[in-house]
């Protein structure tokens, strides 16, 4: 089984921020309909064949604990993790994460694994509750220079796409074979 998770922020007032770009994608490959809300891990969750998509509900700081109870439930974790006191696990075959990334120019994107947080909260927290750093991250480019010249990096990414942008947004995810994350 094979799990990709879009990181986002619950709450209207954040849907359609730079920081939800993970949750965008999701919603662009999933049909919205197909999404259920599983309490017992705090997500929405789409399940494809042997792949598991979510979306979790909590906020983007939060995000290793929603994406540990996901592993640990479906017993995708090493056995030498046992309660993830192990360092280090290899979890490049099973976990995907999408997430935004200031240091890429928007429309751009990168497959990357076995790398640090570089600063994304969101990472870290799940860095931190896997007690690895070695799975894949899908990382979408949101940098704007024209817009983030005066705006600190925490308050840009809580930004809404502009209309520019929001139109791109299709073609930019449609250009992911979502395949090559599986």
């Amino acid at each position: 089984m094979k799990i990709i998770v879009g990181l986002g922020n619950p709450g209207e007032q954040y849907q359609n921020t730079r920081h939800n770009i993970g949750w965008l994608a999701l919603d662009a490959w999933v049909d919205p309909t197909d999404w259920r809300h599983e309490k017992k891990f705090n997500a929405l969750i789409h399940k494809d064949g042997e792949t598991l998509f979510v979306k979790p509900l909590s906020f983007m700081n939060e995000s290793g604990q929603v994406v540990q109870k996901v592993m640990s439930y479906y017993n995708l974790l090493p056995k030498k993790f046992g309660l993830i006191k192990a360092k280090g696990a290899e979890l490049n075959d099973t976990l995907t994460v999408i997430q935004d990334e200031l240091d890429i120019d928007f429309g751009k994107w990168r497959l990357t694994e076995n790398s640090s947080s570089a600063g994304h909260r969101g990472i870290q927290s799940i860095i931190n509750h896997l007690k690895t750093q070695k799975f894949n991250r899908l990382r979408l480019g949101i940098k704007n220079d024209l817009l983030r010249t005066h705006i600190a990096p925490e308050k840009f990414v809580l930004q809404s796409f502009n209309r520019e942008e929001k139109d791109k947004l299709t073609n930019i995810f449609s250009s992911i074979d979502i395949l090559k994350l599986q």
